[in-house]
């Protein structure tokens, strides 16, 4: 077997990722390459693609290199470039510490919302990120109903709803923003499930949670500051909008399994 291309499997909240260090900033990585490492029968499977490269590397994500050394570049499972991803920038800062690239604690990691500030637990405790500002918008029409629009760098639209058990299987017309239905679950805890755009119903999602939580406070008067449980189908997240606007997502980020996808698979396609 001739070298092939070395991964990472993880997930945050069963948010799976396929994690591709490419750390002298060489990769190539094709929409196809994403399509079919993504693909859960004839690939590895996953909701994403993390490439980890380092700032300096990245045309990008060059003028935060002083900033942040690595950037999280992120691709949907259907190739496309995606803005944003709170349970991949979780599962990319748990990578950067296992790999001893960085210590654990306070650090920051470039994007293409800009630098983060994450906070990386020792050993397998939570992880906490400032996803940024939270910008609310008008609201927009998702199959026919008037949902909140949030961008928390990529854009949501937040539908509450009595019961996500009985929305059956999640389908939208709105292929152009990812939707979350939100069932209020007690003063500071909801339950959400979610459509992402470039993928399809997937167990969990950060930034949707993020937005979830924008959407429910504003609807219910909730005073900024206040801790929201979300549950999601892949577990549970711990979400604050904080006074000066920010969005704050905690939740686990796990590392399962490491291997090297062949060269004859990969020159296959």
């Amino acid at each position: 077997m001739t070298a092939g291309l070395r991964f990472f499997k993880g997930h945050g909240t069963e948010n799976d990722f396929v994690v591709l260090p490419d750390l002298d900033g060489t990769l190539d990585l094709t929409p196809s390459l994403v399509r079919r490492l993504c693909d859960r029968r004839a690939g590895l499977g996953a909701d994403g693609v993390l490439r980890v490269v380092p700032s300096a590397f990245e045309p990008e994500a060059a003028p935060y290199a002083a900033e942040a050394r690595y950037f999280m570049d992120y691709r949907n499972a259907d190739g496309t470039v995606a803005e944003m991803c709170g349970n991949g920038v979780r599962v990319y800062a748990r990578f950067l510490v296992e790999q001893g690239l960085v210590r654990s604690g306070p650090l920051r990691l470039a994007t293409r919302r800009g630098v983060l500030d994450v906070d990386v637990s020792p050993g397998d405790g939570p992880v906490s990120v400032d996803m940024g500002p939270a910008e609310v918008g008008e609201d927009v029409d998702v199959d026919g109903v008037l949902a909140t629009f949030v961008s928390m760098g990529n854009p949501h639209a937040v539908l509450p709803v009595v019961s996500i058990a009985e929305l059956g299987e999640l389908r939208t017309a709105r292929l152009d923003l990812n939707v979350e239905y939100v069932e209020d679950r007690g003063p500071t805890a909801i339950a959400m499930r979610v459509h992402e755009r470039g993928v399809g119903e997937t167990r969990s999602c950060g930034t949707g949670a993020c937005a979830a939580v924008v959407a429910t406070s504003l609807r219910t008067g909730t005073p900024r500051g206040t801790a929201y449980d979300v549950e999601v189908p892949g577990g549970s997240l711990l979400v604050t909008w904080r006074e000066d606007g920010h969005v704050v997502l905690t939740g686990p980020a796990v590392l399962l399994a490491e291997g090297v996808v062949t060269r004859e698979w990969m020159e296959s396609a």
